[in-house]
Parts: structure tokens; C-alpha cells; sequence
């Protein structure tokens, strides 16, 4: 081998030896879960075999900039994904500023202000509006979500977090640009309080704006958490108008073993049938073994008055 060849490789052995030291690394999480869930056990339709388990692997990583920024990004490859040739679900990029807040771009399945908080009413282990079959569909107050959005959430100011979202116009989702915000505060005077406000301007079909609201408070004293939220759409027609409440309490028996109770009304102005939903849910840990589970009814799904359905789920989780 020549001299000019040695130079050469040791030249480019070197550039390699540069790279890889600054090369970041994704590392891999899942969980081991097995769920049992029937979403309408009213049903004369044979449900199959109703046993599932998590079938996702959430990769990440994160690195510092020189300026203190962290930039850190987050996969998540889920078999549930039936678009063909598509295997992530849940994925986005969070860059946080080092005093500054954090500003994240959700590729797909990320939160806006107003979604974040559309329930925030405890519960031992999902929502009274959830499990059931239809019971989430055009019932909730929550603006919108959807792919490449970009959201900002400021420093703690005193107790208070503000979040911002932004989603550009997608005939997918929606005609126009999108945006909304929320605040969020603990305050220091009242330990265990919980206060919440978020606003949006929806506009799906062009000329059809609609403002929608959240609010919520929660309290938590010793071993009981209760909590109230009401969230509203205004809309030009009635059709659009939409109004939701939801309450709930649950007690800590031990550090260990949570029970709860939820309730929740979805009523739009267009429908003389209130959706009403409650859920009695409980959860318990042990070790590194978390079982949970609720009996959950709704009357009127969908705002249709034969449409009254109960159902249940139960999940058993494994933490290593």
C-alpha cells in the first residue's frame, strides 16, 4: 500500500472516529400488558376473542446542543396502524429551550391545548365516556388534533403553564389554519388545587367557524381527588352547538389501591337526547404489576335514544 492510500485511510478512519463520538442513539421501550375489554356487552353480536396486549415499541433519544438546548425525538412503531406501509403511530421532535419553554412538532398523534384538557375530572382508569362503543365520537369539546402540529408550552410563571397550538390548514382536518391556547395553574396559596382554561376557533368547513371552550378545577386533600369540568362549542347552527360537563372523585385507599367514580352529559342543541355516561373504575399496584379496570354505561350513544350500552375493560401490566 502506497503512502498517499495510508493517508487517505487514516484521514477517513479519523472523520469516522469524529462522527460516531457526536452520533446520538435511540433507545427502545415497551410494556408488557394483556387487556380484556367489551365495549357494548348489551350486544347480540358474537365479540370473538376480546384479549389484546400492547403491541407497540416507543424509541427515543436526546442530546445537548452546545448552547444548552435538548433536542430530543420520539418514534412509535404500533401494529395497529392499518394504512398500508405504515407502521408509526405516535412521533414528533421536542426542542426545549433551556428556560426558554419547549416547542414540539408532532408528526402524528400529539395534543393541542384545548385536547389536552378536554377531561381532566379524576378517574381510577379511563373516562366515563371511553370503553364504550361510540360514546367518543362528536360527543366531546376538545378543538382539534392532527399531523405535523407544532405546540409551545412556556416555563413554570409562578405556578401557571400556558400551551399553544398551531395547525396549518390540511383538507384533511380542516379549511383553515388552526389555533388555540391554554393556562393551567397550581397556585401556591391553595395546595392541591388544579385550575384550567383553554379557548379555539375551529373552522373544518369553510365559513363555519366555531369557538369552543374548556375549564376545569380539581382538588386534591389527603386521600380524596374531586373534580369539575364544562366545556363548550358555539357554533352558527345548531348542529354545532355542543355543551359538556363531567364530574369526578376518587379516594386513594392506600398508596397502593385507587377507586373512582366519573359522570359525564354530552348535549347538543340540535338533539333533544342527552348522552349521559359513568364509569366506576378501580386500580391497583403491586411491585412491578399494575391491574386495572372499570364497568362503564352510557345512555342515548351518539345522542340516539336507542342506543343505551354498558361495557367493561380490565388490563394487567407488567413494569421492568
Amino acid at each position: 500500500m502506497n503512502k498517499l492510500t495510508k493517508i487517505g485511510l487514516s484521514a477517513l478512519a479519523g472523520s469516522l472516529v469524529a462522527f460516531s463520538a457526536h452520533a446520538g442513539s435511540l433507545s427502545a421501550s415497551g410494556s408488557a400488558s394483556l387487556t380484556f375489554s367489551n365495549g357494548d356487552d348489551k350486544s347480540l353480536t358474537h365479540e370473538g376473542n376480546q384479549w389484546t396486549m400492547a403491541d407497540s415499541i416507543t424509541f427515543t433519544g436526546s442530546g445537548e446542543m452546545d448552547n444548552g438546548m435538548t433536542v430530543s425525538v420520539s418514534y412509535e412503531v404500533d401494529n395497529d396502524e392499518t394504512d398500508a406501509g405504515d407502521v408509526l403511530d405516535t412521533h414528533g421532535i421536542t426542542l426545549d429551550t433551556n428556560g426558554f419553554g419547549t416547542i414540539m412538532f408532532y408528526g402524528h398523534g400529539g395534543d393541542s391545548a384545548m385536547s389536552a384538557i378536554d377531561d381532566k375530572t379524576p378517574n381510577a382508569y379511563e373516562e366515563s365516556w371511553d370503553i364504550i362503543t361510540g360514546a367518543d365520537t362528536d360527543t366531546l369539546v376538545n378543538g382539534l388534533s392532527g399531523d405535523n402540529m407544532f405546540t409551545y408550552k412556556s416555563p413554570d410563571l409562578g405556578g401557571a403553564t400556558i400551551t399553544v397550538a398551531y395547525l396549518n390548514a390540511s383538507d384533511a382536518v380542516t379549511d383553515a389554519s388552526y389555533m388555540d391556547f391554554s393556562i393551567v395553574a397550581k397556585p401556591e396559596m391553595i395546595d392541591g388545587l388544579e385550575i384550567g382554561f383553554g379557548m379555539g376557533e375551529t373552522e373544518e368547513t369553510t365559513g363555519t367557524v366555531i369557538d369552543d371552550t374548556a375549564m376545569y378545577a380539581k382538588y386534591t386533600f389527603g386521600s380524596v381527588t374531586v373534580g369539575y369540568q364544562m366545556n363548550e362549542s358555539d357554533g352558527p347552527t345548531s348542529a354545532t352547538d355542543l355543551d359538556f360537563t363531567a364530574m369526578g372523585i376518587t379516594y386513594a385507599v392506600t398508596d397502593d389501591f385507587t377507586i373512582g367514580y366519573n359522570t359525564s352529559e354530552s348535549d347538543k342543541a340540535s338533539d333533544s337526547d342527552v348522552q349521559e355516561a359513568t364509569t366506576i373504575g378501580a386500580s391497583y399496584t403491586s411491585g412491578g404489576i399494575t391491574v386495572g379496570g372499570a364497568m362503564n354505561s352510557v345512555d342515548n350513544v351518539g345522542f340516539d335514544a336507542s342506543a343505551d350500552r354498558d361495557g367493561y375493560e380490565f388490563n394487567i401490566s407488567f413494569a421492568f
